[in-house]
């Protein structure tokens, strides 16, 4: 990431093929859920405007992103005050394996974090393997916080098993 300018913009249905490429081949790891068919399944909805997307751009190439929608899949842990029509949820959030450690995904969270927050939202969580280092470390650099943790074997198959929620307000 160092030595060239790298530029933070929305995703548009046109970065769908490079975006696939991003999260299919950085993405996975024993902490990630990343189905090809859901993948698939968010970039379509991506293209059609469902869902939103931060990209990040270094010399024509594809670095990171981070996907994202108006969604409320844990209200238990949405402060009472915000709306459900408020919430976001963090549905991907992929870096480039040669840009990983050097806060590039901390920088675009907090990009979709000041995005969501001139739409109107006041909340926005994610979810995460519970030992998943290099994400609990983005998301605490972001402002978020753990909210609590389930076991979720269906989507974790490594470690402990379980997926933490974390959030923060906008």
């Amino acid at each position: 990431m160092t030595g060239t300018a790298m530029q933070i913009r929305p995703a548009l249905g046109t970065d769908v093929a490079a975006l696939q490429q991003l999260i299919l081949n950085d993405g996975p790891n024993d902490w990630n859920y990343l189905p090809a068919d859901g993948v698939a399944a968010t970039l379509q909805q991506l293209a059609a405007g469902q869902v939103q997307g931060l990209l990040a751009e270094q010399q024509g190439r594809v670095i990171g992103v981070m996907l994202f929608a108006c969604d409320d899949p844990y209200p238990q842990y949405r402060p009472a005050d915000i709306a459900p029509a408020q919430a976001a949820f963090l549905i991907e959030a992929v870096i480039s394996r040669d840009c990983a450690g050097q806060g590039l995904g901390s920088r675009l969270l907090l990009a979709v974090c000041a995005v969501l927050a001139e739409q109107g939202c006041g909340w926005l969580c994610a979810d995460r393997h519970q030992e998943n280092a290099g994400s609990a470390g983005m998301m605490r650099k972001a402002g978020f916080a753990e909210l609590g943790s389930y076991p979720d074997s269906e989507r974790r198959w490594s470690g402990s098993r379980r997926t933490t929620v974390c959030g923060r307000r906008l």
